[in-house]
């Protein structure tokens, strides 16, 4: 009888440079988004994948953006009715200024130990990683009981719209649970996101002549500012957290606490409506009264709070400040979802985990947004894992550790084996 877990552990500690010239290969496509633009990485893939017997369904969103389904389709003799997704984004966000990097930021080098490059944690290293592990189960002809897929998706940093929700909505892949490599802490998968509430309002003013504000006119920009002051006490919104996550609430506050670069103070935010003011955008010219002002704003939403309530509170508290404007919702919109960790998928990742590194792992929720939110809109039950260097994320000098990238792929493919199961009387 084939011991397929150490034949495919084994496999990976050999192929390892394989593994780092792949994630290498990806960084070296410049895929920012914006503008957008999949084709060339996605030739690459579909190519690397081919060379391992894996053939794959090419679903453009647009010209440009391509969305990838590969299947390994089990041929076992009493198969599993569950579906595996792997998820990962080919897209990055822009480079910006390139005087403020140490190093090319497409270089896709190891220095001392780190994968270098946009995209290295965000997520090119986790996206290797899981093609990388389906390569290697179909070359190696692991007998899995229930089908493997691996979705690529061109559009994530961008909102996602032309990715997995348009995906998913078309119904081009199903599953059972799903995988997302996007970036985790090493023993600490990511199995919940807060919702968020993004919107925006304009405030009119009334013009005049710079030199005589502030007794002539009424400055846009002023009332702004006021409105700026009264929507941060959006943060005073008191949740109505449910039972079943207050447990993993409290969890993932002692986690951020102990392993967060600001944890002392970043934990208030898993049961607080948090406030950014994105962008401002006003006036006309330095010495002209500012007739207009619009204001973006970025807000996640916890457990127990609904992002409708926060627009609502919103318009309150921009009335309360005498300012009268359509508070209009954009981008990102949902509310707070979780996968729970009884969850076979769940539990098989992080028992993957415990035996690659050998230490205790657990899930946690994280304060941001992401794909999985399309999952579970369709009964998927998905978390997410992948290597990173947390604080280079969308950052100067991105870079992730080339042992998490090894690791992550061998829970990855540990995870396959644990959750469809291996028909262990075949002999490959």
């Amino acid at each position: 009888m084939t011991d397929w877990t150490s034949k495919v552990l084994n496999a990976i500690d050999e192929g390892q440079d394989q593994l780092l010239e792949l994630c290498s290969q990806l960084i070296r496509y410049p895929s920012e988004n914006p503008p957008g633009d999949s084709r060339e990485i996605s030739a690459f893939i579909i190519d690397y994948l081919k060379q391992a017997g894996v053939s794959t369904s090419i679903y453009p969103a647009t010209e440009k953006m391509l969305n990838l389904v590969s299947t390994l389709t089990t041929a076992a003799e009493q198969p599993s009715d569950k579906k595996l997704i792997f998820c990962g984004h080919t897209d990055v966000v822009p480079a910006g200024d390139l005087s403020r990097w140490d190093f090319d930021p497409f270089c896709g080098d190891i220095v001392d130990g780190y994968m270098l490059g946009r995209g290295a944690s965000d997520m090119k290293a986790g996206l290797a990683g899981l093609i990388y592990a389906v390569a290697l189960l179909s070359k190696l002809g692991v007998p899995l009981k229930g089908d493997l897929s691996l979705l690529i998706v061109p559009d994530e940093e961008t909102g996602g719209h032309l990715g997995v929700p348009w995906v998913l909505e078309r119904g081009l892949i199903t599953g059972t649970a799903a995988v997302i490599a996007e970036p985790s802490g090493p023993l600490n998968p990511t199995i919940g996101q807060k919702g968020s509430c993004w919107f925006e309002f304009t405030v009119e003013g009334t013009p005049g002549h710079g030199s005589l504000s502030p007794v002539v006119g009424e400055s846009a920009i002023v009332k702004a500012a006021k409105g700026i002051d009264a929507l941060q006490r959006l943060w005073d919104i008191k949740p109505d957290i449910p039972e079943e996550v207050k447990e993993i609430i409290r969890i993932s506050q002692d986690y951020v606490k102990q392993r967060e670069e600001y944890g002392t103070v970043a934990y208030q935010v898993f049961d607080h409506v948090t406030v950014n003011i994105g962008t401002i955008q006003g006036g006309t010219k330095v010495n002209v009264v500012a007739d207009r002002c619009t204001i973006q704003v970025d807000s996640r939403v916890p457990f127990g709070v609904d992002y409708r309530d926060v627009l609502d509170r919103a318009r309150s508290l921009l009335l309360e400040a005498g300012i009268e404007s359509e508070v209009k919702g954009f981008g990102f919109q949902g509310n707070a979802n979780w996968t729970s960790p009884e969850e076979p998928v769940v539990s098989d990742l992080v028992e993957s985990i415990c035996e690659v590194s050998g230490e205790e792992a657990y899930g946690v929720l994280q304060w941001a947004s992401s794909d999985a939110r399309h999952f579970r809109t369709h009964n998927i039950p998905v978390l997410q894992y992948g290597p990173a260097e947390l604080s280079t994320i969308h950052n100067f000098n991105e870079k992730a550790p080339v042992w998490q990238i090894i690791q992550c792929a061998k829970v990855y493919a540990l995870t396959a084996l644990k959750y469809l199961g291996v028909e262990e009387d075949t002999q490959r």
